[in-house]
């Protein structure tokens, strides 16, 4: 889970993922919502595929990138788990008035 956590604190991969939550993307088509080198748009998809947050599919020349929605709601899951219930009794953490 270390890979997802570096992978989403950076905010160019995070709206990367944004862009990925509406359609695939080719990695041309990603770039150009952005204003860095290709080669940079190209390392922080690794990154996100490493961690498994994306796919890649081949369709001729282009490789298209999807969400992988199941590692992303796995991490959901864990986060709601973790913040709602974090004391021996299960009781709700009011982190409000500690």
């Amino acid at each position: 889970m270390s890979d997802v956590f570096k992978a989403i604190a950076d905010p160019t991969r995070r709206e990367i993922l944004n862009l990925l939550d509406d359609r695939s993307l080719n990695a041309g088509e990603i770039a150009d919502h952005f204003n860095i080198a290709k080669s940079s748009i190209s390392h922080h998809l690794s990154i996100l595929k490493n961690a498994d947050l994306i796919t890649s599919e081949r369709e001729g020349q282009n490789i298209y990138y999807e969400l992988n929605t199941t590692v992303l709601q796995e991490l959901l899951i864990w986060i709601k788990d973790f913040s709602f219930f974090n004391n021996e009794n299960n009781e709700e953490v009011d982190f409000e008035n500690g």
